[in-house]
Parts: C-alpha cells; sequence; structure tokens
C-alpha cells in the first residue's frame, strides 16, 4: 500500500494516511443523516436513500483513491440534494424519477468533458490569484457551516446573522473541542483533530446524561448514544428513471440538467484547488497532476449515484480535515471509502456523531484554508485584486462555492479586457464566463 501509493514520496506516512482517512469520514458523515431526510421529500424511500447515500460516496471515493491518488473523499453534494428535493421535486413539481434522470445524464455529460479534457482544463487554468483567492474563501465558507452547524452564528431578523445560545451545550462544547485541537496541535500530537472529534462527542455523552444537553427530537436535536433498535438502511434503487416524462418536457429538462451541471462543475473545481493547494499537489505551475483522473472520479460517481438512487455525487469540502491531520495521498481516501461502506452495517454509530463534535475540526480546517490569503497579491492589476477580493467574500456569504468562484472569474475576465489587457483571458475563461452568462439568465428567469 506504501508503494502503490508512493506515501513516502509525499512525505506522508500510513499512520497519518490512516488517521486522515478517518478524520475526513467522521467530519461528512453527516451527510449519511443528512442526506436520506432531504431525498425523502422527494419521494425516495429513507432507506433507500441511505443504502444509496453509503454506496455511491464509497464507489466515487475508492475511484479517487486508485484512479488519482489523491486524498479527496467524495458523496452526494450539500445544496444540489436541496435543489433535487425542494426545488425539483418540490417548487417545479417534477418526480424524483425525472431529476434522477437528469442527474444520470449530468453524470454522462461529466465523463465526456472528463475524456475531452475540459474540466481538467478549467481546474488547471483558472489564474494563480484566483486559485488563492479560492482556496482562502473555502475557508471562510467552511467555517460558517461549521459555526451554524453548532448553533454559534444563527439567523437574525434585526441583523441577518447573530451569536447563538452561548449556555448551550452544542455551542460551548463546540468551542471546548476546538480549544483542545489547538491544544494537541500545539504539542504536535498525532491525530489531534480526530482526537478533538471524539473528545467533543464524549463530552456530550456526559452532557446528555446529566441533563445539560435535553434530546429534542421534533426541534431537531438528537441523542449523541448509537441507538441499535432498528435498521437504518434497505436495498436501494437501480435505474428508476423515468424517460418517457422527459421526452415531453425537454426544455424544462435541459434547465433542470443545465442547473445540477454548472454547480457541480464549479463546486468541484473549487474544492480541488483548495484541497490540492492546502496539501501541497500542485505543481510549480500552480496546476493539479491528473486532474483529469479526479475529475473522472466525481463523473462516475454521480453516475453511479443516479443509477442507485441519489443525488448528485461531488468532491467534499471536509476533506480537507483529513488533510489537516495529515493525509497526503489516495490511502486516505481508500480508508474513507471502506468506512463508507462500513457504515451500511455501523450507521446507527456513525449517525449518532453530533454535528457539534466535528464543528471544532471544520473550524481548525477553516482556519489553515484562509492562511491562503497570505499568498493573494492584492498589489497587482485590477483584475487579480477585485476577482480575488469578491472570490473570498462569495462564498461565505452566498454560501456557495461555485458563487464565489462565478463572481471572482467574472469580475477577473470583465476587468482584463476592460484595461486593455484581454489577450491574458484564456479559451477557458471565456467558456466559463459564457457559462455564468447562461446561468445569471437562467436564475434571473427563476429557472435555476
Amino acid at each position: 500500500m506504501e508503494k502503490f501509493f508512493k506515501v513516502k514520496e509525499r512525505g506522508s506516512s500510513v499512520r497519518n494516511e490512516v488517521i486522515g482517512g478517518i478524520t475526513t469520514f467522521l467530519a461528512m458523515a453527516y451527510i449519511l443523516a443528512v442526506n436520506p431526510n432531504y431525498l425523502a421529500a422527494a419521494g425516495i424511500p429513507i432507506g433507500a436513500a441511505f443504502s444509496a447515500t453509503a454506496i455511491s460516496a464509497a464507489i466515487a471515493t475508492l475511484c479517487m483513491a486508485f484512479f488519482a491518488n489523491y486524498p479527496v473523499a467524495l458523496a452526494s453534494g450539500m445544496g444540489l440534494n436541496a435543489f433535487f428535493a425542494f426545488t425539483v421535486c418540490g417548487s417545479m413539481g417534477y418526480s424524483y424519477k425525472i431529476a434522477l434522470t437528469a442527474i444520470l445524464v449530468e453524470g454522462i455529460i461529466f465523463m465526456i468533458l472528463s475524456l475531452f479534457k475540459f474540466r481538467e482544463a478549467l481546474v488547471n487554468k483558472i489564474p494563480n490569484n484566483l486559485k488563492f483567492a479560492i482556496t482562502a474563501g473555502i475557508g471562510l465558507f467552511i467555517t460558517i457551516i461549521a459555526l451554524l452547524n453548532a448553533g454559534i452564528v444563527v439567523s437574525s431578523p434585526a441583523t441577518t446573522v447573530g451569536l447563538g445560545d452561548i449556555s448551550s451545550a452544542p455551542v460551548v462544547l463546540a468551542l471546548i473541542g476546538l480549544l483542545i485541537i489547538g491544544v494537541l496541535q500545539h504539542y504536535k500530537v498525532p491525530g489531534g483533530i480526530l482526537i478533538g472529534i471524539i473528545a467533543t462527542w464524549v463530552l456530550g455523552m456526559i452532557a446528555q446524561v446529566t441533563g445539560w444537553y435535553v434530546v429534542d427530537v421534533e426541534n431537531g436535536v438528537f441523542s449523541v448514544f448509537p441507538s441499535f433498535s432498528s435498521a437504518s438502511y434497505s436495498a436501494p434503487l437501480f435505474c428508476d428513471f423515468d424517460f418517457a416524462a422527459v421526452a415531453k418536457d425537454l426544455p424544462a429538462f435541459a434547465i433542470i440538467t443545465f442547473t445540477f451541471l454548472y454547480t457541480d462543475i464549479f463546486d468541484t473545481a473549487g474544492t480541488l484547488i483548495g484541497v490540492a493547494q492546502k496539501s501541497e499537489l500542485l505543481d510549480e505551475n500552480g496546476e493539479l497532476p491528473k486532474a483529469g483522473a479526479a475529475l473522472m472520479a466525481d463523473a462516475v460517481g454521480t453516475t453511479v449515484g443516479a443509477i442507485l438512487g441519489t443525488s448528485t455525487v461531488t468532491s467534499y469540502v471536509e476533506s480537507s480535515a483529513g488533510v489537516a491531520a495529515g493525509a497526503r495521498t489516495g490511502l486516505a481516501s481508500l480508508v474513507t471509502g471502506i468506512l463508507f461502506i462500513l457504515s451500511l452495517v455501523l450507521a446507527p454509530i456513525f449517525t449518532a456523531i453530533p454535528s457539534f463534535a466535528t464543528t471544532p475540526a471544520m473550524l481548525y480546517v477553516g482556519l489553515l484554508m484562509l492562511t491562503a490569503v497570505k499568498n493573494v497579491n492584492f498589489d497587482g492589476d485590477a483584475a487579480d485584486t477585485i476577482g480575488a477580493f469578491l472570490a473570498i467574500i462569495m462564498m461565505p456569504l452566498t454560501y456557495s462555492i461555485a458563487n464565489g468562484i462565478m463572481f471572482g472569474m467574472l469580475a477577473w475576465v470583465i476587468l482584463k479586457v476592460v484595461t486593455g489587457k484581454i489577450k491574458e483571458v484564456s479559451a477557458i475563461m471565456w467558456i466559463s464566463v459564457a457559462l455564468f452568462a447562461i446561468y445569471i439568465v437562467l436564475k434571473v428567469m427563476g429557472l435555476a
């Protein structure tokens, strides 16, 4: 395994890879609880949705391990599953079968784009200044997700966001967990981030036993203790598509497919750039070797996910938690993929880990990724400066990696043109701007 994944060559160890793989899994295990509930709202049986989520994540992550040898895990994407359940199958009124058909078509298109190296060119041809900005923006994006999950930051009618209940167990324990990770990292304790997650979970159990953490299922507060009282899964769906219905409304189907396609293209590009930059996988030209293989793993995951009955599978930004724990190769992804398989029989354990227990890890990862901002050149031309600024702030403030990339790249291209530097705009950037324009038109029309 060490020779196959070139562990020593990348300055890692088998131990670090295993710890990194476990850490990544724990940081993203929430998807096993969240995604089935989203898909159930669209009409997919919750047990089948759980199995589809776990199996598709395992297959895609194992493909990433063996195709690209990168420490990046994949699973059904947050945001994309919400669009699936609440827009396509909710407000637009289509069946989940049509949505799955759109994802199947998306996956096939992704495979074709990967074979023709379009997605690879996108990842590699984004200007370096924007790449550092994207990494920093993802750091802030991870941070806001973590803060919201633990209730440290809450919505506020008066100020949009506000401070949560600082006397509640999730808030206090999440902040204590961050301090624990900080201390462990200071003393360079191996597996410090993973230890921080487990320690916070144990503190949560103590809080529940003493009555500080009160379970209230109706309001979304669940027990932190595993329950083996009932099975959490059943056989996934298989090829549950509806091509006949698609043929009756091709324009609407095309719009649905494009929205899935657009969001996943730029979410994946941003995630790969961010994780690769922090794990020092980019080469001297700022490009990602084997980007095509990594993107093919993403395409395979999406296609397999559609066949099994789950929403678009994409690269997970939580992979950066494993990188922060020491992961540098596909061996970490192999470990994560195996854990997704094990989750089929150990679902009660994995789904019992509360979000406040993974919050400290995500906050620390957000900090590490935000440090990329020091490499951003804010003294360059207007395109580099404003493009980087928008990429950084629009990710957390619009809750979307794709939006951050869109605003950053649009500003960069427009300013290059206006300032007389149009020759510096590559063909791939022009194609990206065209995709942004289509998406914006659809958004204005209320179709995306």
